[in-house]
């Protein structure tokens, strides 16, 4: 896997100046709010820190992966994007660096993204020697397709998203469709966890592209399938993250590099306290497991769960941000 992590060294600088900044000092941040629980979650605690204890002007704009990436590259905006799975760009996010116009802030999840491709515990459990995708690729009776019961079925991502490439990818390289197995296209992030949700409900085979840290992987036990190859990063750079490569070969995923990704412009003008809180502020799978897993319980979405992060997480937010803008988003609550 490719180290990415060179250019943080053009915000550590930052990391120990810390002040109270204005809202003519801070000026106006535009932040994209990602279709996935996690990332507009923090997108949400992202904005209620710098709207109340920067003293910013905040916008957000709708994104995913590919397309807002592409956009910040290319066109310079929007200005952060606080959760981006780096290692789903392997093109787009050196070349970006490389040229100067994004840099990394500090891991959005220190631990890393997991993804890969999941059965149901209790389908697994019934059938322990199906361990990896080879494996259940010799059963789509197993998986059967809810469109096309004589085929198994693979549930693809979302429209937009990265991984949702990689899947495609790897059902070519595993010659899926020779198998017996249909790969569905669930339009959107919500047609995916309603495919999933629907199937498991009824204990239905399926296999399905997920990640972690999710609440759905917290409601819904999961196994992740093992590959049948170790993860080759020339092959992903050259084959499984471009649609367009018609002989991809089979290779596990990596464990993702997860950051945040601002604009070069943006760096070159915020100020030196607000860079310093980007490079700071990250936080672990279990930490938004369990906020993404009582929004889900509570149906609350990324504003109301930020609010519920902050405050309920006095200990590790006020670790972001020095004590005077602690204080000032805590009178905001």
């Amino acid at each position: 896997m490719k180290k990415l992590l060179a250019s943080t060294c053009l915000l550590v600088g930052f990391a120990g100046l810390y002040a109270p900044a204005s809202a003519a000092e801070c000026g106006t941040v535009v932040l994209t709010v990602h279709n996935v629980q996690s990332a507009e979650v923090l997108t949400y605690v992202d904005k209620f820190i710098l709207e109340n204890g920067y003293g910013c002007t905040v916008e957000t704009v709708p994104g995913d992966t590919v397309p807002t990436t592409t956009s910040m590259v290319e066109k310079g905006e929007p200005d952060v994007s606080s959760e981006t799975w780096v290692d789903l760009l392997p093109e787009i996010v050196p070349r970006g660096l490389k040229e100067g116009k994004i840099v990394f802030g500090a891991p959005a999840l220190p631990d890393g993204g997991v993804q890969g491709w999941w059965i149901p515990k209790y389908l697994a459990d019934a059938h322990p020697d199906i361990k990896t995708v080879d494996d259940a690729l010799k059963h789509p009776e197993l998986f059967p397709d809810p469109e096309d019961s004589s085929k198994g079925v693979i549930f693809n991502g979302a429209q937009g998203w990265g991984a949702t490439v990689v899947t495609a990818q790897l059902y070519k390289a595993y010659k899926a469709a020779d198998k017996g197995f249909n790969l569905l296209d669930p339009g959107s992030a919500a047609g995916l966890d309603g495919a999933i949700a629907k199937a498991y409900e009824r204990k239905e085979g399926f296999i399905t592209y997920y990640w972690a840290p999710t609440a759905l992987l917290g409601k819904y036990q999961m196994v992740m399938l093992q590959s049948s190859a170790p993860h080759d990063a020339a092959e992903w750079k050259r084959c499984i993250t471009n649609l367009d490569c018609p002989d991809p070969k089979v290779s596990a995923w990596p464990v993702d590099k997860v950051y945040t990704v601002l604009t070069k412009e943006f760096a070159d003008r915020a100020t030196p306290e607000v860079l310093a809180y980007f490079n700071t502020r990250g936080w672990s799978n279990d930490t938004v497991g369990k906020l993404m897993a009582w929004q889900t319980e509570n149906q609350a979405d990324g504003e109301v769960g930020a609010k519920h992060f902050l405050q309920e997480n006095k200990d590790l937010w006020t670790k972001w941000v020095p004590a005077d803008i602690a204080q000032k988003v805590e009178a905001a609550f």
